[in-house]
């Protein structure tokens, strides 16, 4: 074996255990790969003469407030938000806002977008604008919040690197925290919505897992395991592992499958230190011929034919 291509095999390795015998268990994370975006995170003290127009926003908003009492107008329906009271805004929501007593009152906003799909639909489920202090959303975000106005506010001028991890950090707490508890508040109109998710997400995982198994010893990629053997591990029949999956993730566990090795030898088919025979074999199948078919299969173009037109 030639050094590129045992280079090229530690690299594909990263997601190898040790030698078989040496691992004694495995657990496999999904990827993640989910994109958070925030957007004029501030924290504002107003008199009591503030008085903010109409007005909408593409991003969703939380609006936080920490002390007074701000007067909020979403859609036209009126809503007094009080210390430690939670507003959730979304995109396109038309809203304006003043003071609720005639005082000063403060404020803090987050406007965020997040491309998780199911985080969306989560959000969207909500009936709710305004979740009081005394709600569990706003007794579990509450203390989360308020860490991010302590991080906020910790330096002065410019925020830190130090600063902006730490925020980061906050705000992923912060809707680990949202997806459990927006879970029980959203609509309960669809019973178990929310445990066929989480269903699914378990699905997928095993589905991550059988993909690496491609570059494991002896486990070829057309090996008797998978989608029915998940179904059997899980305690469900196929059928419905296959409706719960299509259901969440709008496709079909083996088109996801196929999907993810498609992408799986795209990368290693851009390294042009491999050769077509050796990606095959990385990738677990029993012959180039055979990884030929399912790559055209799935691409409409030969390996071949992929690499020359990446070139």
């Amino acid at each position: 074996m030639n050094a590129k291509y045992q280079g090229a095999i530690l690299l594909v390795a990263a997601f190898e255990p040790p030698v078989p015998g040496q691992s004694l268990s495995e657990t496999i994370i999904p990827d993640v790969k989910t994109t958070l975006n925030l957007f004029g995170m501030h924290l504002r003290k107003v008199s009591g003469e503030w008085d903010y127009p109409q007005h909408a926003h593409p991003q969703y908003e939380f609006n936080y407030v920490l002390e007074g009492e701000q007067q909020l107008t979403v859609n036209n329906h009126s809503y007094l938000q009080r210390a430690g009271d939670l507003v959730l805004l979304r995109p396109g929501d038309i809203h304006s806002s003043r003071s609720g007593n005639g005082g000063a009152f403060t404020y803090f906003c987050i406007h965020f977008d997040i491309d998780d799909k199911l985080f969306i639909s989560l959000l969207s489920r909500l009936n709710h604008v305004l979740f009081t202090s005394e709600s569990n959303v706003a007794h579990r975000l509450g203390p989360l919040l308020s860490r991010l106005v302590e991080i906020s506010t910790s330096g002065s001028g410019s925020i830190t690197i130090s600063q902006r991890m730490r925020l980061q950090s906050a705000v992923f707490e912060l809707f680990a925290q949202l997806w459990e508890v927006f879970s029980l508040e959203a609509d309960n109109s669809s019973p178990g919505t929310y445990e066929r998710i989480e269903l699914a997400h378990q699905i997928r995982s095993r589905l991550q897992s059988l993909i690496y198994q491609q570059f494991k010893q002896e486990v070829p990629y057309d090996s008797h395991y998978g989608v029915d053997d998940i179904a059997a591990e899980l305690g469900i029949s196929p059928s419905h592992c296959y409706r719960v999956f299509r259901q969440v993730f709008g496709l079909s566990p083996r088109v996801y499958l196929s999907e993810q090795m498609l992408h799986e030898a795209k990368v290693l088919l851009d390294d042009h230190s491999l050769t077509v025979s050796q990606i095959s074999g990385l990738l677990g199948y029993r012959d180039i011929a055979h990884f030929s078919r399912q790559f055209k299969r799935w691409s409409g173009k030969s390996p071949r034919e992929y690499r020359e037109s990446r070139s």
